[in-house]
């Protein structure tokens, strides 16, 4: 069967949920995917900040392989070996003290909302429930977390919207301040916005929404979907900003590319569950996790790629800033950190990367006119020095 007939029984059998382009990938390797046709591919997508340590991964793939061998699913109603030494692998590397395993992010975030408003109600006060997030977030696609989402679009068509969530300018502190009531149990930020155009706080805002939080009796959740697993540098994004939150929720390059997520929390606030309070029958089976562990121990080991993630993020964004330089009426700015950053654009970002995908490279635009750059950490300087002559040339255009 050709790609051809594959697109047109993917519309056919699909619900169409997607603009997807039309190619279908079949192999990856490192930073590059082919296409069924075989065309190559540098991939500056990364599934979606999924792919930290590239496609197929040697040390992934062989955990996985004999982990299907030994045990691929039990419930959680028994104790699962993977799933142990994954928390403690979590717990050791961050500020929390237990771990709860999901299937994605959205299901990270959904937990998150479900502990902060039932510990707060337990340990703090029986009216507290609502939770101050960000304008232009972007938290799930869940009910509950689409309400969370600081984006109308994602919204629309879904009404009525679950309450008990109120929207803020993010870096903001003022505002954030004022809107506190009552009957607020928790404050939900990303370290850094991804689907809102990669945007990045001041350097005190974390700190000064952490007194806000100890001021208040206010719990702290960090959305690190996006900006965790090494993504920024650091193993979590917080680490830039000196303070640790209550809560924390984590997906995307935890797996190496399987689907799993995590909410971590604090001793004292992850008793606010209890047996019975919250579930899910596949989080943290043993397969995910094994893939979990080994991508973990990969990237934490020697600290190697952390500081390849430092040198190149610091690499590309020189080189885009370069190109900020050449096409000054064309690019507005270059922001982010380690291997998330973004270019923000006086048109709309699409046509851009359709001509880059043309050119054999995968980008990605979010929030319109903000192209994202998000590769495996494993990226090097020639595939940096390859996506800034496409974009150099498709910006050239007439």
């Amino acid at each position: 069967m050709d790609s051809k007939k594959l697109i047109e029984e993917s519309s056919r059998y699909i619900m169409n949920t997607y603009n997807r382009f039309p190619i279908v990938l079949r192999k990856g390797r490192g930073i590059k995917v082919w296409s069924f046709n075989g065309k190559e591919y540098l991939d500056f997508v990364g599934g979606v900040a999924v792919n930290i340590l590239g496609h197929c991964h040697p040390r992934v793939v062989v955990a996985i392989q004999k982990q299907a061998q030994r045990l691929l699913h039990v419930s959680n109603y028994y104790h699962i070996e993977p799933q142990i030494k994954l928390a403690k692998l979590l717990v050791e590397h961050s500020f929390a003290d237990k771990a709860f395993f999901c299937n994605s992010g959205a299901e990270a975030n959904e937990a998150a909302i479900k502990l902060a408003r039932k510990y707060t109600k337990e340990n703090i006060s029986p009216d507290r429930f609502e939770i101050i997030t960000a304008q232009n977030s972007f938290h799930g696609r869940t009910l509950a977390t689409i309400t969370a989402t600081g984006q109308e679009r994602f919204q629309k068509g879904f009404e009525p919207l679950v309450p008990g969530f109120k929207h803020v300018p993010y870096n903001d502190v003022d505002t954030l301040s004022k809107e506190i009531t009552d009957i607020t149990c928790a404050i939900m930020l990303e370290p850094i916005q991804g689907e809102g155009g990669v945007k990045v706080p001041d350097p005190d805002f974390f700190k000064n929404v952490r007194d806000l939080c100890n001021k208040h009796n206010l719990l702290l959740i960090l959305d690190e979907v996006q900006t965790g697993m090494g993504r920024t540098g650091k193993f979590f994004a917080y680490e830039h900003f000196g303070i640790t939150p209550d809560i924390m929720t984590i997906a995307k390059g935890l797996g190496g590319g399987v689907p799993i997520g995590a909410m971590l929390a604090s001793e004292k606030v992850a008793s606010g569950f209890q047996p019975g309070n919250h579930a899910t029958t596949f989080g943290g089976n043993p397969l995910v996790c094994a893939a979990a562990i080994a991508t973990i121990e990969t990237l934490l080991e020697d600290g190697f790629i952390l500081d390849q993630c430092n040198r190149m993020g610091e690499y590309l964004q020189e080189r885009l800033e370069n190109l900020k330089d050449k096409f000054p009426n064309l690019i507005v700015d270059v922001r982010g950190l380690g291997l998330l950053l973004g270019m923000e654009l006086t048109t709309e970002g699409d046509p851009i990367v359709r001509a880059c995908l043309e050119k054999g490279v995968l980008i990605n635009c979010t929030a319109g006119n903000v192209l994202r750059f998000i590769p495996p950490l494993i990226v090097q300087k020639k595939d940096i020095d390859q996506l800034t002559k496409v974009l150099e040339e498709v910006f050239g255009r007439p």
